[in-house]
């Protein structure tokens, strides 16, 4: 009898269990513990950052257009070297040869040139009494005019070598700074194809970056509205900001198809040379739109999948997962540009604990330091 008894009670017991679990069950996971806070706008001025490069407005590699050997180098590697300076020799004995013969050619050529015409001269005197035929005066005339050809053609070898001559002397294309020589004296460079060092202009220095083509709008006010002193564009290297601002000179051609973004150019003055050719850095565009901004702290948005959410507090005390596109960060908070609106409550405690559809119980925002207490 005590047996049956017993077992009674534990199937009443395991009824009680299933009645209890079933109940839950119905009654769905205990509310989440939460902290909302209410999405505010606020003026955010903020810069948008592009990594960028440094490169010359004027670069140019310096190469021989004679063949022959460095006789002289005539400057200092890395030193500043203005328009028209001498830079290199190139032995210039054969070209000078050259020339000479070309100036004895052509004194030659005008001899014969003196020579025909007196011949000419003469026929014609000639043929005016009939005491010579007129084959031997069309000769003459025809001889004349070879020879002056001759003389032409003598000429314009002259200039030719002339410039084979001048060609030995290698001079700046224009003020700038020099590079390291890529050759010693006595060393053969081949016309046209050795590098002898590269020339860039140094005064002012071009920054380009890539922006997405929907920023060529505003990109496009950006540079019928950029001033000289205008503090828009600056240039970071890291943590240090080049202290003299730049102005925007152009945006490119056309969008590479590949990519989907357009180049833009900025020059800055590099007044202390601090700036060099192939350096990187991040250009800092600051944006000062009109516009106000949401922000909310960056603590209420989480990732999946590459991209970000908040959860937006509902009337039924439950919440919903939003997406986001979210902006530039701003110390401990951060920039939504599309999905919340001013006055949408978001969690910003609790967030790791919510799901989708989660029933929330709302807990008091955390008084700040320095706050005073709410009465």
């Amino acid at each position: 009898m005590k047996y049956y008894t017993a077992a009674l009670s534990v199937l009443i017991l395991v009824s009680c269990g299933k009645k209890d679990a079933q109940q839950a069950a119905q009654q769905g996971p205990p509310p989440v513990n939460v902290t909302l806070q209410e999405v505010t706008t606020m003026d955010a001025a903020y810069y948008d950052e592009y990594p960028a490069s440094v490169t010359a407005l004027n670069q140019v590699e310096l190469r021989p257009q004679v063949t022959g050997f460095i006789t002289s180098i005539h400057f200092q590697d890395g030193a500043k070297v203005q328009k028209g300076q001498l830079l290199y020799s190139i032995d210039a004995q054969l070209y000078s040869a050259n020339y000479e013969q070309a100036v004895a050619n052509l004194n030659v050529q005008e001899a014969n040139v003196v020579k025909a015409q007196k011949d000419a001269d003469r026929y014609h005197e000639l043929d005016k009494n009939d005491a010579v035929a007129k084959q031997l005066v069309d000769n003459a005339d025809a001889a004349l005019e070879v020879a002056k050809r001759q003389a032409d053609a003598a000429k314009a070898n002259i200039t030719a070598v002339s410039t084979n001559v001048r060609y030995t002397k290698v001079f700046a294309p224009f003020n700038g700074t020099i590079g390291i020589s890529m050759v010693k004296p006595g060393a053969a460079v081949s016309a046209g194809q050795t590098v002898l060092n590269t020339v860039s202009s140094d005064g002012q220095l071009a920054v380009d970056f890539n922006v997405d083509q929907k920023e060529i709008f505003r990109f496009t006010n950006l540079l019928k509205s950029s001033k000289s002193k205008d503090s828009t564009f600056t240039l970071a290297f890291g943590t240090d900001i080049y202290p003299y601002p730049g102005k925007i000179t152009l945006l490119d051609r056309a969008v590479d198809p590949q990519t989907g973004t357009i180049k833009a150019r900025l020059v800055f003055p590099n007044n202390d040379n601090v700036l060099r050719s192939g350096m990187t850095g991040s250009v800092r565009v600051l944006n000062n739109s009109s516009a106000k901004s949401v922000v909310i702290p960056y603590k209420a948005v989480t990732e999946q999948l590459g991209e970000f959410f908040a959860y937006v507090a509902g009337d039924s005390s439950k919440v919903s997962q939003r997406r986001l596109v979210l902006g530039k960060a701003i110390g401990n908070n951060i920039i939504v540009k599309e999905g919340l609106k001013e006055g949408e409550k978001i969690a910003v405690e609790g967030v790791q604990n919510l799901r989708e559809g989660a029933t929330i119980n709302t807990q008091p925002a955390p008084v700040a330091a320095g706050a005073p207490a709410a009465k």
